[in-house]
């Protein structure tokens, strides 16, 4: 794969998935009755934002894990061809 095509698909994976993962950080914390927009800084207020920057960070790692696999398959199918 060129180093365009691979340095697209690292952006486009790592923002996916920390969207994705800051999405669930937010309904998660929406389904145990925390509210990240209610006014001042509140205690659960900050607790819904930690929950939301774990979500990404975990989202982002996730994405790294995922491509490492895709990486060492496809070196195992180019060992297997040679």
């Amino acid at each position: 794969m060129a180093s365009a095509q691979k340095m697209l698909l690292e952006g486009v994976s790592d923002a996916v998935c920390f969207m994705l993962g800051a999405l669930a950080g937010y309904g998660l914390g929406m389904m145990v009755g925390i509210d990240i927009f209610e006014d001042g800084y509140s205690g659960s207020g900050m607790i819904g934002i930690l929950m939301i920057g774990l979500g990404g960070g975990a989202g982002l790692h996730i994405a790294r894990i995922w491509r490492s696999h895709q990486q060492a398959k496809n070196k195992l199918e180019e060992a297997e061809v040679d």
